[in-house]
């Protein structure tokens, strides 16, 4: 295993310089989610250079600390594994615009169809970015373990989803709140499936798409 690289003091550099630039303070006041942001994404970022040079088994949790030019502890205050460091795991975006709108009964008033597009929301914009997130899925598409980690991540986040269902369907709802979460936790997986089955590539809501269209398909069978 390694434990350092020829490649940290640059990539370390450039690390602190987006750290440095993070610390700026914002016209709203959020310095310290701004600091905290830069932090995790210099992790990320470091953890994905060093995957892609030396392949996951041969890369340790304190080569990535060297190469983001933080300490061990620093590390585990943001991730639990390098796995998730791997895969960009950071807290589930529930106060988007989209979850406000599906909360609410929107976008159209469909369950499904709504579902569908509180999913795509997050695959669209990914809370660490698209291009992390779609070099976390590259990645996770040459490690099976990885795939399974960021599939049971998701269903850590169950409890955020049917809060959301309960606050859309009210008191007396006409629906299992439970088994509507448990849906849209259905559609995540598979389209991830899907996405991993097709080598990573295209969009991860046109994997969604299909999806739903097999469901519906199934349903009207």
């Amino acid at each position: 295993m390694i434990s350092e690289t020829s490649t940290a003091a640059p990539a370390a550099s450039s690390d602190l310089r987006r750290l440095a630039d993070a610390l700026t303070p914002a016209p709203d006041g959020g310095l310290r989610e701004r600091k905290k942001r830069a932090r995790r994404e210099a992790l990320i970022d470091a953890t994905h250079r060093l995957v892609e040079a030396h392949g996951l088994d041969n890369v340790t949790v304190e080569a990535i600390c060297a190469e983001a030019g933080v300490s061990p502890r620093t590390f585990f205050n943001y991730f639990e594994t390098k796995d998730d460091a791997v895969l960009g795991h950071v807290p589930w975006p529930v106060d988007t615009a989209a979850a406000a709108a599906f909360a609410a009964g929107g976008p159209t008033g469909h369950l499904l169809t709504d579902l569908q597009h509180l999913i795509g929301a997050v695959l669209r914009e990914p809370p660490v970015g698209r291009e992390r997130f779609a070099r976390a899925f590259e990645l996770a598409a040459r490690e099976p373990r990885l795939l399974a980690r960021h599939l049971a991540w998701f269903e850590q986040h169950k409890g955020h989803v049917t809060s959301l269902v309960e606050q859309r369907l009210g008191s007396d709802p006409a629906r299992s709140p439970e088994v509507v979460a448990a849906l849209a936790m259905f559609l995540t997986h598979a389209a991830f499936l899907h996405w991993d089955a097709a080598g990573g590539e295209g969009e991860g809501t046109d994997h969604l798409a299909f999806v739903v269209a097999e469901l519906r398909a199934l349903v009207a069978d």
